[in-house]
C-alpha cells in the first residue's frame, strides 16, 4: 500500500511525465502493436535504471552523478534512483525510434493528393531493425538530452525540483560530456536487445496510414523538445534555449522536407 500511495503521488508530483508515457504507450500500440510495445518498454525501462544505479554507484556508464532524495516521501524511489525519470527514457527512445525512421525507412508515392501530400514509407522489417535505423536511433535519443538535462540540472528554478546534481560540472551548461555517451550507451543496449524480438513477432500487417501513425511518435519526440525548450526560456535561459532550437531545427527541416512533398 506504501508504494500504492507513492506511486499516486508520483503521477500528482509529476503530470507531465505521464501525459508524454500515455502519448507514447498510445502511439507505440497504434505503430506497432502491443506485443511490441510492452517489450520495447519493459527492455528500454530496464536498461535505463540498471545504468543509472551503476552511474550513482560507479560512474558508468553516465559519469559520476547523484540523486540528493529531496523528494523522498513525495514520490516513488527505487534504489536511490527516482521512478519517473528511468520510465522517461523508454518514451524518448522510442520517440527518437520514429524520427530515425522517418528519416530513413525507405520511400513510395505520396500517400494523398493536395497541396501538400505526405510520403509513405516502406514499413520494413529489415530497414526498420538495420544498423543505420540503430546508430541514428542512438544519437537522436541522446540528441534531445542535450536539451533536457541542462534544464533539469536547473530543476529548482521551475517545477521539477533540485534532485540531482553532478560532483564536477561539465562544458555543456554544467553537464558533462559522459552523461550524454551514457544517453547513447542505453540506447544501444536497449536496441540491441529489442530488435531480435522485434524480428521473431508476427509480421506487422502493411497499412497506408503506417506513415500518419508514425508521426505519432514523431511528435512526440517534438512534444518533449518544445516543453523543455519551453521551460529553459522560462527561466530566463535565453542562450541556452537558442542554442537547443538551433541544434535540432535542421534534422526537423530535414524530416519536413523527406516526408512532405509541396505539389
Amino acid at each position: 500500500m506504501e508504494v500504492f500511495g507513492l506511486f499516486l503521488k508520483t503521477i500528482l508530483l509529476r503530470p507531465y511525465v505521464f501525459v508524454f508515457l500515455a502519448a507514447f504507450l498510445f502511439s507505440a500500440v497504434k505503430l506497432i502493436g502491443w506485443a511490441r510495445t510492452w517489450r520495447f518498454w519493459l527492455i528500454s525501462w530496464g536498461a535505463a535504471f540498471v545504468c543509472e544505479f551503476s552511474s550513482t554507484r560507479t560512474g558508468i556508464p553516465f559519469g559520476w552523478y547523484f540523486y540528493n532524495g529531496s523528494t523522498v516521501g513525495q514520490e516513488l524511489y527505487f534504489f536511490d534512483v527516482p521512478f519517473m525519470d528511468s520510465i522517461s527514457f523508454s518514451f524518448l527512445l522510442f520517440a527518437s525510434y520514429c524520427v530515425a525512421l522517418g528519416l530513413l525507412l525507405p520511400l513510395e508515392s505520396p500517400l494523398n493528393a493536395g497541396r501538400f501530400s505526405l510520403k509513405t514509407l516502406q514499413f520494413d522489417l529489415n530497414a526498420r531493425t538495420g544498423w543505420a535505423v540503430y546508430g541514428v536511433t542512438a544519437f537522436l535519443f541522446a540528441f534531445i538530452d542535450m536539451v533536457i538535462d541542462p534544464v533539469a540540472l536547473r530543476g529548482d528554478r521551475w517545477f521539477l525540483g533540485k534532485i540531482y546534481y553532478y560532483p564536477e560540472p561539465g562544458w555543456h551548461f554544467g553537464v558533462p560530456f559522459a552523461n550524454y555517451l551514457g544517453w547513447a550507451v542505453v540506447g544501444l543496449i536497449s536496441l540491441a536487445l529489442y530488435f531480435p524480438l522485434e524480428r521473431r513477432l508476427a509480421s506487422l500487417a502493411p497499412s497506408p496510414s503506417m506513415t500518419q501513425r508514425l508521426l505519432l511518435g514523431i511528435g512526440l519526440y517534438y512534444g518533449v523538445l518544445g516543453f523543455n525548450l519551453g521551460m529553459t526560456f522560462w527561466i530566463g535561459e535565453t542562450f541556452m534555449g537558442i542554442s537547443g532550437l538551433l541544434m535540432h531545427l535542421p534534422v526537423l527541416a530535414i524530416l519536413i522536407t523527406r516526408l512532405v512533398i509541396r505539389q
